[in-house]
């Protein structure tokens, strides 16, 4: 029995060593699940991968088993906002006339021993250095020690770099939006300069489109209210500044300043420029476009490092996006069009600039592909199809 359970963890062992340290997988706690390990890895081709120790006797214990699993997995998709999870699981402990079938998603194989691996071709085409990788020279207790200790050198360095992800940095650049957006507010309205403020920087289709005033694109998203009322445009901007507070801190602390500036500016002028392309010759000011691609931005960065704010996106920030868009669709006044506009260039825009330690050279080139293509198509519309009359 001692061979035997010695035999069992030796595999579980050299699979978790390959999984963690050479493929970025990472354990999942599972309250309940004994003999089994569970990883995750959702840039994978097999997002999930199982280790199953348990000694499987029968066809029928066989198939419970998957019952269990395809019950696990639908927990997993809902944490992870995750639609389609592949995986593949490892039996360690299997008896030789329990008929092995992969299910929907599901591949099965069955190993004594880790030469085993190569007898399966599921296993080769999406691991192909796998058989090299889980060749130790090291034996028995110095076997297990070398394993332990680059699974915890790992485990530490991913620490390091989640900590680094979300320690919190001093928002600089949120800060001095803020104040740029008061330092406006201020000479409009206290100084009485808004007649002039507002028509010659507001975002307004004429102006961009006829007079090639393209930087009212940007400008209209430091500007807030209208030219008449000061109770509705207060309210407005200290609404916008308490958002952007709320939400630029933390997104410019994930990103970092650099890449946040970006994604700030392209939501403002992506969000005003589909509102010229929808609402014509509407005059329109105010951040609310670039916060909302704060709020894309945060769903993008979110779903990388859901692990961490899972809870977070599915409790807080989308309650608050179908909310507020809600509101813009029922009362009027409200350009929801620039909330959308900037609800996905953030999203495109981070997408484009990557997500540290997560995001991979194809995200990024699509992300940048695809909203190039959005600006062209939106500007082309703009300039041929739209009437600012």
């Amino acid at each position: 029995m001692l061979e035997q359970l010695d035999r069992k963890n030796v595999l579980a062992m050299k699979l978790l060593h390959y999984f963690i340290t050479e493929k970025n997988y990472n354990p999942i706690i599972l309250q309940g699940a004994e003999d089994e390990i569970w990883l995750e890895n959702l840039n994978s081709d097999y997002k999930i991968i199982r280790i199953v120790s348990n000694h499987i006797i029968n066809d029928e214990q066989f198939s419970f088993d998957i019952y269990k699993t395809k019950h696990v997995l639908r927990k997993i998709k809902k944490k992870t906002f995750t639609f389609s999870l592949n995986v593949l699981s490892f039996y360690t402990d299997l008896e030789d006339d329990v008929k092995i079938e992969s299910n929907k998603k599901i591949d099965c194989i069955s190993l004594y021993d880790i030469e085993d691996l190569s007898k399966y071709n599921v296993v080769i085409d999406a691991f192909p250095d796998i058989s090299s990788k889980v060749e130790f020279t090291e034996e028995g207790f110095q076997l297990f020690m070398k394993i332990t200790s680059d699974i915890n050198k790992k485990n530490k360095d991913d620490s390091v770099k989640v900590d680094e992800v979300f320690k919190p940095k001093i928002p600089v650049v949120t800060y001095t939006i803020i104040a740029i957006n008061t330092i406006i507010f201020i000479l409009m309205y206290l100084a009485d300069y808004k007649d002039y403020i507002y028509g010659q920087f507001c975002n307004w289709g004429e102006g961009v489109v006829v007079h090639h005033e393209y930087f009212r694109l940007i400008t209209g998203a430091f500007l807030h209210g209208d030219a008449v009322h000061m109770g509705l445009s207060t309210t407005h901007f200290l609404l916008n500044m308490y958002s952007l507070y709320v939400i630029g801190t933390q997104m410019e602390s994930y990103m970092g300043k650099i890449k946040y500036i970006i994604i700030y500016l392209f939501s403002a002028f992506l969000g005003n420029l589909l509102s010229i392309t929808i609402n014509g010759n509407v005059a329109s000011v105010g951040a609310s476009g670039a916060i909302f691609g704060l709020l894309g931005s945060m769903l993008y960065f979110g779903y990388h490092y859901r692990v961490y704010l899972g809870q977070v996106i599915k409790s807080q920030i989308i309650p608050i996006l179908l909310l507020n868009l809600g509101i813009g669709f029922m009362i009027d006044g409200i350009d929801n069009s620039a909330h959308i506009g900037g609800l996905i260039g953030g999203a495109l825009m981070t997408m484009a600039l990557g997500v540290k330690y997560k995001s991979t050279t194809y995200e990024k080139v699509n992300g940048w592909i695809v909203s190039i293509i959005l600006v062209i198509f939106l500007l082309f519309v703009a300039f041929n199809y739209v009437n600012y009359s």
